[in-house]
């Protein structure tokens, strides 16, 4: 069900390029309100190892990444707790895009066009390896989670809900 085996450059994989990050490419058939759990399934893959890239906001519509198992919810009040803010809550949609550079459903956490803090799942670096979005809808690109610490400069949060 898988697309083509390449995807042309992103600013996302541009910049895992420029750093010698070794990925691989798993484009997929996007489908709108999919999300990861559907690009999980239609790719084969468990969706707690495919990461989605969440573009939030604090109180003072100050934007964060959060990053987080494609099969959990992220709990705003823990992260804002942890974070010592009064309260995080999803961007709209557009004010994401805006945030990002990417369209929503094609976040990546690489490149983006706003500088924000970005906070991951501490559960997420237990695993071997994950997929996260490669800065398109329908492209996911495998790495090993700990590039997330090294280029995101990454803070680790406990803040997952099942879904």
């Amino acid at each position: 069900m898988a697309k083509k085996d390449k995807v042309s450059e992103t600013p996302a994989t541009a910049l895992l390029r420029q750093h010698g990050v070794d990925f691989t490419e798993h484009p997929y058939d996007y489908l709108e309100h999919g999300g990861a759990q559907h690009s999980a399934q239609v790719l084969g893959m468990d969706p707690f190892s495919v990461v989605k890239t969440l573009i939030m906001q604090d109180q003072d519509a100050k934007p964060l990444v959060v990053l987080m198992h494609g099969n959990r919810k992220v709990s705003t009040k823990n992260l804002a707790r942890q974070l010592g803010l009064k309260s995080v809550e999803p961007c709209a949609p557009e004010v994401a895009n805006r945030h990002s550079g990417y369209l929503v459903g094609g976040t990546s956490p690489f490149a983006t066009r706003r500088h924000m803090p970005v906070y991951i799942e501490e559960t997420i670096l237990e695993l071997p390896r994950i997929c996260i979005n490669g800065g398109r809808r329908g492209y996911l690109v495998g790495i090993a989670p700990q590039v997330c610490m090294q280029l995101l400069n990454a803070k680790v949060v406990n803040c997952a809900l099942a879904e």
